[in-house]
């Protein structure tokens, strides 16, 4: 016959050691980056988030979802969705709770002028 059997070789790869195991192992660092670069911090964020929204009181600054800025009037409740919100002189409106995107710190001014 002028044609050779052709046979098919063993493909001994790096993974081939760990047997079955290693076609997952790729799958598994492949979960772990996922995990550390998108689970985890979703997760911080939203337990801070959490975390915000129990600690406000009255007097505080907050900015709604929509943009819209206010101080908190009447001091809630932490069972209370509601929050009544000042946004202008004599102008309150009530808003959720959950809609508080964040609560404004004052800074404090950076002025070197003399007086």
């Amino acid at each position: 016959m002028l044609i050779s059997s052709a046979y098919a070789q063993d493909a001994a790869g790096p993974l081939a050691a760990l047997g079955s195991a290693g076609q997952f192992l790729p799958l598994v660092l492949i979960i772990g980056v996922f995990y550390f670069l998108l689970i985890r911090p979703q997760q911080q964020k939203a337990k801070e988030q959490k975390r915000m929204l129990s600690e406000v009181k009255r007097g505080d600054r907050v900015v709604t979802g929509g943009g819209i800025l206010g101080t908190i009037t009447k001091p809630p409740k932490p069972e209370d969705r509601e929050i009544e919100v000042e946004i202008a002189a004599n102008v309150r409106i009530t808003v959720l709770r959950e809609t508080l995107s964040s609560v404004v710190k004052p800074q404090a001014a950076n002025d070197t002028a003399k007086k």
